[in-house]
């Protein structure tokens, strides 16, 4: 089973989520996203909210040609404008998967970041598979299906096809 979102769904969600925040009065003074799937969540949140975005990048190594989930990184530094991190911090990201990545970046934060004194997450989708249940969302999924999200053109797209897709008329 999958599900397909387009550009104009995808957006929604995010407004969603910025009124399920909202709506909670979780009061924050940071915003981090975890790069790459939160980062456009973030960037529109930030806005929103007009508080700090700062970006972690993570990565899993995946192990045995890619079917099974390696060592998850979490980038020594992250980046961000402000010049320190708030205290009162928004995790966002797209959303909660097998809950791996989401588990260890909360439970590493405050590790490394003594900081911060408030910590919630927040996604557009909760994937009824996973193993953490974010503190805020928008849709739950109890079948886990496949997203296909509308940027994954891209993840296939090389420079040299641009041209062509260019010049294509829009519908």
């Amino acid at each position: 089973m999958s599900l397909t979102v387009s550009w104009d769904q995808y957006h929604a969600l995010i407004e969603r989520l910025a009124l399920v925040v909202h709506e909670s009065g979780y009061a924050f003074d940071q915003i981090i996203c975890i790069a790459r799937g939160g980062l456009r969540v973030g960037d529109v949140l930030s806005r929103i909210y007009e508080r700090p975005l700062a970006i972690l990048s993570t990565h899993s190594y995946a192990t045995e040609g890619g079917t099974v989930r390696g060592d998850l990184v979490i980038a020594e530094h992250m980046t961000m404008t402000s010049p320190t991190l708030g205290s009162r911090v928004l995790l966002v990201d797209d959303m909660v998967d097998s809950g791996h990545t989401l588990a260890k970046v909360v439970d590493e934060l405050p590790r490394r970041h003594p900081r911060i004194v408030s910590l919630r997450s927040a996604v557009l989708w909760w994937k009824g598979c996973s193993a953490f249940r974010p503190d805020f969302h928008v849709e739950y999924l109890a079948d886990s299906p496949w997203i296909h999200q509308p940027f994954e053109i891209y993840d296939r797209m090389r420079p040299g096809e641009l041209a062509a897709r260019l010049a294509r008329p829009r519908r």
